[in-house]
C-alpha cells in the first residue's frame, strides 16, 4: 500500500514546506536536519506495509498466521512418527524397546503384533520414516537375532502442517462451523489424528436396517426361552441383552457414523490405522458412551477406503528411438500422477469416475509419445465409475 511512498518523496514533501528564503540546497543546515528525519518516515512507512500484510490471513507469513490461526482454536499439525512393521527371526526372541537402524535413520520396536512381528516406530518424525524398507541393522548387539527386516508403513510419518494448507484450514473455519459432532467436527478430529489423510463422514450408515425388524415376533420370544437355559453363561448373557433391548424397542437406527478414511499418503488405510482412530474417536468397548472424541450417543465405525485397481490397457504410437522398453516407466509414472489426484479429491466428492481421455492425455505427455488409442479401463472401454468408498490404484499399463 506505501511502496510508493519513497525517501526522496517524502524529502520533497518537507522541504516544500519550509519558505523559499530560507536555503535549501543539499547540504545546507535545513536538508540536512530534513534528510535523516525522511529517511526513519520511509522506514515506517515499510513497517506499515509489513504491518497490513501481517494481520490479514491471506497475506500473512507463517509466523502470524499461526498467531491468527490461534484466535480460531486453531494449530498447525505437528509433525508424526511413521510406525511400521518390522519382522524379526528367530520369533521367539522379545524385541521390544530395541533400537534399529537403516542408513541414517533410527527405529525403536513399541509393541508385539504376533510372533516375530512387532509395531517399529521412526524416531525422526515426518515423511522420512515411509521411505526406507529392508533389512535393519541393530544399534547395540541382540543375542540370537538373526534377521530384522521392515516391510511395510502401518501408520504414515507426516510433516509439519503447510503454510497454505494451515492457511487454507484457517479460511475454511469461517464457512463450516465445527460443533458437537457435526459433519465439520467429525472431519477436524478424524483428519488431525496422526497418518490420516482424507475422510468422509457417514450419517445413520445403517439405515438400510428397519428398527421395526428387530422386534421380536411371538415366535421369535418361543425360540428365545425354550434355549436361553441351554447355552453358555456368555452367550446366555449376550442373548439375553439383545433380545430384551430388541423387545423393548431400544434398538434404532440413529446415532450411528461411519468414517471412512485414508492415509496420509492417500492411500488405504492400514488396520493399525483404522484401529487408532477407532480408539480415539468412540473405543469399541465403550460404544456411545463418550470415551472417546465423538459425542455420547454417537456410536462410530472406522473403515478404511475400499481400493479398486485399475489396469489400463492402450494402443500407444512412439517416435522413432522409443518403444516400451524406455518409456514404460515414464508412462506408468504419469498415469500414477493422475489416479494420486484423484485420491486427493476423493472426500469432496461423492464418488470418483477414471476418465479416459484423462489417462490418454497423461500418456500423450510423456516425450517420445505421438498417439494414443483404444484405451481400456479394467477390459471395458469407456470411464470407470467407482463407489463411493472406492479410491483407485494403478494396476499396470500395457499396450
Amino acid at each position: 500500500m506505501y511502496e510508493n511512498i519513497t525517501y526522496e518523496m517524502l524529502l520533497e514533501r518537507m522541504l516544500s514546506r519550509v519558505p523559499d528564503k530560507f536555503d535549501k540546497r543539499e547540504g545546507s543546515v535545513i536538508w540536512d536536519t530534513h534528510s535523516p528525519t525522511a529517511i526513519e518516515l520511509q522506514i515506517l512507512y515499510l513497517e506499515l506495509d509489513v504491518i497490513l500484510r501481517e494481520v490479514y490471513g491471506d497475506t500473512a507469513s507463517r509466523e502470524f498466521l499461526i498467531l491468527r490461526c490461534r484466535e480460531r482454536g486453531i494449530a498447525p499439525y505437528e509433525a508424526t512418527k511413521a510406525v511400521l512393521k518390522g519382522v524379526f527371526t528367530p520369533a521367539g526372541i522379545d524385541m521390544t524397546g530395541r533400537r534399529l537402524n537403516i542408513g541414517d535413520v533410527n527405529y525403536i520396536v513399541r509393541e508385539r503384533i504376533a510372533d516375530g512381528e512387532y509395531q517399529v516406530e521412526c524416531e525422526t518424525a515426518g515423511k522420512i520414516g515411509n521411505q526406507f524398507f529392508g533389512a535393519m541393522v541393530p544399534i547395540e548387539y541382540i543375542q540370537g537375532l538373526q534377521t530384522a527386516e521392515l516391510t511395510e508403513v502401518l501408520i504414515p510419518g507426516e510433516d509439519e502442517e503447510e503454510t497454505e494448507d494451515l492457511r487454507k484450514r484457517y479460511f475454511k473455519s469461517f464457512d463450516e462451523k465445527a460443533f458437537g459432532g457435526n459433519v465439520a467436527d467429525y472431519l477436524e478430529k478424524t483428519n488431525a489424528i496422526p497418518g490420516v489423510g482424507k475422510t468422509k463422514v457417514t450419517r445413520v450408515w445403517n439405515a438400510d436396517i428397519s428398527p421395526s425388524d428387530m422386534i421380536p415376533q411371538k415366535s421369535v420370544e418361543e425360540w428365545y426361552h425354550s434355549v436361553k437355559e441351554t447355552l453358555s453363561e456368555e452367550v446366555g448373557s449376550w442373548l439375553g441383552s439383545v433380545f430384551c433391548a430388541a423387545k423393548e424397542k431400544k434398538l434404532t437406527t440413529g446415532g450411528t457414523v461411519l468414517l471412512t478414511i485414508i492415509d496420509s499418503e492417500f492411500g488405504p488405510a492400514s488396520d493399525a490405522l483404522v484401529q487408532t482412530v477407532q480408539d480415539t474417536m468412540d473405543p469399541d468397548i465403550n460404544a456411545g458412551d463418550g470415551y472417546g472424541l465423538a459425542p455420547i450417543g454417537h456410536v462410530v465405525k472406522v473403515e478404511s477406503a475400499k481400493v479398486k485397481q485399475v489396469a489400463i490397457k492402450s494402443t500407444i504410437t512412439f517416435e522413432p528411438g522409443y518403444g516400451w522398453d524406455n518409456l514404460q516407466s515414464s508412462i506408468e509414472d504419469a498415469v500414477s500422477d493422475y489416479f494420486l489426484g484423484l485420491r486427493k479429491e476423493w472426500s469432496d466428492t461423492s464418488y470418483l469416475v477414471v476418465r479416459v481421455s484423462q489417462v490418454d492425455n497423461r500418456i500423450l505427455g510423456v516425450p517420445g509419445v505421438i498417439d494414443v488409442q483404444d484405451t481400456f479401463l479394467n477390459g471395458a472401454a469407456g470411464n470407470l465409475v467407482l463407489d463411493e468408498y472406492e479410491i483407485p490404484m494403478f494396476g499396470g499399463v500395457s499396450g
